[in-house]
């Protein structure tokens, strides 16, 4: 009897003490999704740290094996029983949790109107991303508000393709600009600027040399995310010719190789290790991110696409999460030739800011994936701009005629506002397109004679409102320039480009001319922006109608269908 007794009180004493951990685990997520940060107790997760070297353990829901000195850590799916189930089901508990999730979206002003007697210049970096148009027709979808900070326009602009010329001659894209009535403020004029990158054929892609960088973490178990995933990696796959290859690094408490560097023709091989792919733990992402630059760099070649794709929510928790050094890091290796393609997903705790400004410093490009449709959009109908940079650090700068312009407003591009003498700074890091990419962004133009909205600045003193020197220039509203640099080049190239004013109203206006437009109204109508004048759904629906001409998949009457 003693001896059950003693089992008994050994067990009541177990389960007590197991319900207070687990009271503390649920104090400490509550409190991290109530604050902001995310963390979980030090109690339930693996410590942070660099791969075990010695025997085999197992960290963060991954089973690592130990490295020696000529191999890399390797991964096996299962989930370790000691593995905390915190990270994945705490995160499930919240999905759609509306003031509990922890999503983050870094904060967006509208960019002001500048007087041109004060500021002629206009110089920014363009951006072929489309992340905000993706995650913004989710959280539509979802019936949530959607927070000013989602809501990056050229963003929802670039996420549609429009039919600007293809490019003739060295120049890697076209330039193409028009003016018309600006439709939320009639008495201004819009001005839009188009760019189009040289289409590749099959048959001249470069060979490709691809790192999956793929989250496992517990944060990304849930349906639209790692499954996900990995729905999204078989779309790739059958699209990639058989010499490139394929390495897919993973990472979780800790980084290991699912799949060391293999040539597509094996895709076996290559499927069988997605589909052992499994979530567990918490996320060590920088991490993972060092040891897939290590495998890019011992597979690279000359001439080959070297390029990094991380797929992740974003939720970095424990590793690296000093931005800085992630950026120093990416930043570093873009520059050698690595470049780096974000593409997010899940919700709940999507870290929007932290993967756009990765995407920024890897020279790559950032979208949403929400679907399996919008997998197939990203990877398969536009691989080649996905995956292939045909143009890097792509400038522009605008210069506005003072005879014709009062003032302008750049509509989005916010985040992407460069000095003036950034432009000519070969140092300084831009945008990039890839092949096939199109790239529009809008200008809303004051012209001479009406009032420009105060700036902020006073009024200068000695200095008047410029005239052109010559006649033959007083048609001429503004001039456009362009500077980029060959992928792997040093050295910035020059385009140029002159804008008139045919006096277009909005209806004459191109029908593509007349889509981006609206999608830009309907942007700055999510935003609340001071800037959107007599917009409303009704109006950006009958200013879009006329872009549905051209429409092969789809993606236009959606838009409609996401604003009514």
């Amino acid at each position: 009897m003693f001896g059950i007794r003693s089992v008994e009180r050994k067990s009541m004493k177990n389960r007590t003490e197991d319900r207070q951990h687990l009271s503390r685990v649920v104090m400490a997520v509550l409190l991290g999704v109530l604050s902001g940060c995310g963390d979980v107790s030090t109690d339930s997760r693996p410590p942070a740290g660099p791969v075990p070297t010695q025997g085999n353990i197992a960290t963060g829901g991954l089973r690592l094996k130990a490295p020696t000195a000529s191999e890399t850590p390797a991964y096996s799916p299962m989930v370790s029983p000691t593995s905390p189930p915190a990270a994945g089901l705490f995160s499930s508990l919240f999905v759609g949790g509306g003031e509990s999730d922890r999503e983050a979206y870094a904060p967006v002003e509208d960019n002001p109107f500048h007087a041109v007697k004060d500021e002629p210049l206009s110089t920014f970096s363009i951006d072929v991303d489309t992340a905000s148009y993706a995650n913004i027709r989710r959280l539509i979808r979802e019936g949530k508000k959607v927070p000013p900070g989602a809501v990056r326009i050229e963003e929802m602009v670039n996420y549609f393709d429009y039919n600007y010329p293809e490019p003739r001659g060295a120049v890697p894209f076209s330039v193409s600009t028009d003016v018309a009535e600006c439709p939320w403020t009639p008495k201004h004029r819009l001005l839009r600027i188009g760019l189009r990158g040289k289409e590749m054929p099959d048959k001249d892609l470069p060979p490709a040399n691809l790192v999956f960088l793929l989250d496992v973490s517990g944060s990304m178990g849930e349906a639209n995310k790692l499954p996900l995933v990995k729905s999204s990696l078989r779309l790739l796959l059958k699209e990639l010719d058989p010499q490139d290859r394929i390495a897919i690094v993973v990472y979780a408490g800790a980084s290991g190789v699912a799949l060391d560097s293999t040539p597509v023709g094996d895709r076996q091989k290559i499927l069988e290790a997605i589909d052992k792919l499994e979530a567990g733990g918490s996320t060590a992402g920088a991490q993972g991110i060092e040891l897939a630059y290590k495998i890019a760099e011992k597979h690279k070649r000359p001439g080959t696409n070297n390029r990094i794709i991380l797929a992740t929510d974003g939720d970095f928790n424990v590793g690296m999460t000093d931005n800085s050094r992630l950026e120093r890091l990416i930043g570093e290796k873009a520059k050698g030739g690595i470049f780096l393609t974000v593409l997010g997903y899940g919700m709940g705790n999507y870290q929007d800011d932290r993967l756009e400004l990765l995407a920024d410093k890897g020279n790559g490009n950032y979208a949403y994936i929400d679907t399996l449709q919008e997998a197939r959009k990203v990877l398969v109908r536009e691989m080649g701009s996905t995956l292939l940079t045909i143009a890097k650090d792509v400038k522009v700068q605008i210069e506005f005629n003072p005879a014709q312009v009062a003032g302008y407003r750049l509509i989005g591009y916010e985040n992407r506002k460069l000095e003036h003498q950034d432009f000519n700074d070969d140092g300084k890091d831009a945008g990039e397109i890839g092949a096939g990419h199109t790239v529009t962004a809008f200008y809303e133009i004051i012209p001479v004679g009406q009032k420009v909205p105060a700036s902020g600045i006073d009024a200068l003193k000695y200095t008047t409102p410029g005239q052109p020197g010559n006649a033959a220039l007083a048609d001429q509203i503004a001039t456009v320039k362009l500077r980029y640099k060959a992928p792997h080049g040093t050295r910035s190239q020059l385009v140029q480009v002159e804008v008139r004013d045919g006096g277009e109203s909005f209806a004459q206006a191109d029908k593509d001319f007349q889509f981006g437009a609206a999608v830009a109204a309907f942007g700055m109508r999510l935003r609340d922006s001071d800037h959107k004048g007599n917009t409303s759904k009704r109006r950006v629906v009958d200013w879009a109608k006329g872009g549905l001409a051209r429409d092969p998949h789809g993606d236009r009457s959606e838009f409609l269908t996401l604003v009514r």
